[in-house]
C-alpha cells in the first residue's frame, strides 16, 4: 500500500479517541481536569457532638455497657437500656462471661452469667435450692418477669427487667454457645438464696438450667 492509499484509507476511519496536542497543552489540560475533579468531589460533613445528643435522647435504647472491641471494631457484647427500664443484651462473641457479668453488676443488676458450650452443662444442677418456680418466674405477681420473650425491641438480643430482682435475690443467666462462639439459647431465673458456681461437665442432656421436674 502506497502513501496515497494509506491517506485515503485514514480518511475513512473515525476521529482519534485522544486528539494529539502539543506536550505543553496536554499537560495543562490534564492539570485543569484534575483540579476540577477535586473541586467537584463532595466533602464529607462531620456530625458535631451537639447534634448527637438530641438524636440519642429520642432513641428507644442507649448503649450503656460497651466492653473491649473484637477485631474490626465489633464489641464482644453490649448492654442497652430501654426507655421502660429494661435492658437488652447483645452478645457477638460468647467467650468469657465475666465481663458481661461485671457490666450488669455495675448497672445494679445482681446477676450470675455463664456461657455453656455444646456437649457441656453446669454442675451442680439445680444451682440453687430456692429458684422461683416456672410459674412464679413467668407470671410474677407484679407482672414484670425477669426474662422478657419475645424481646419486642429493634435490637437483636435478649431482654431482661432488672426490676424483677428484689433485694436479697440473685438472677442467673445461662447462655448456650455454638462452636463459632455465638449464643444459641438462654435460661434465666431468679434465686432467693445462694447460687452455686458453674463447673462445666460433659453431658448429652439439654445444656441449660436444671433437669426436667426440678420444680415439681
Amino acid at each position: 500500500m502506497n502513501k496515497a492509499e494509506r491517506e485515503s484509507l485514514a480518511g475513512l476511519l473515525p476521529f482519534e479517541a485522544e486528539p494529539q496536542l502539543p506536550d505543553g497543552r496536554q499537560r495543562l489540560l490534564k492539570e485543569f481536569v484534575m483540579v476540577e475533579i477535586r473541586r467537584s468531589a463532595p466533602r464529607r460533613r462531620l456530625v458535631r457532638p451537639a447534634l448527637l445528643a438530641p438524636a440519642l435522647a429520642l432513641g428507644v435504647a442507649v448503649a450503656v455497657g460497651v466492653p473491649a472491641l473484637l477485631g474490626g471494631g465489633t464489641p464482644a457484647y453490649a448492654v442497652s437500656k430501654n426507655a421502660d427500664g429494661t435492658l437488652t443484651i447483645t452478645i457477638n462473641q460468647a467467650k468469657d462471661p465475666k465481663p458481661l457479668e461485671a457490666t450488669l453488676r455495675g448497672m445494679g443488676v445482681n446477676a450470675v452469667v455463664d456461657y455453656i458450650p455444646g456437649g457441656k452443662r453446669c454442675s451442680p444442677q439445680p444451682r440453687s435450692t430456692s429458684f422461683l418456680s416456672r410459674q412464679e418466674a413467668q407470671n410474677p405477681a407484679d407482672g414484670r418477669p425477669f426474662h422478657i420473650w419475645p424481646p419486642n425491641t429493634d435490637e437483636p438480643g435478649f431482654r431482661i427487667d432488672p426490676a424483677a430482682i428484689k433485694p436479697g435475690q440473685t438472677a442467673v443467666l445461662e447462655f448456650s454457645v455454638s462452636a463459632d462462639e455465638k449464643t444459641a439459647g438462654i435460661w434465666a431465673n431468679i434465686s432467693n438464696g445462694p447460687v452455686a458456681a458453674c463447673t462445666l461437665v460433659d453431658s448429652d442432656e439439654a445444656p441449660l438450667g436444671p433437669p426436667p421436674g426440678w420444680d415439681d
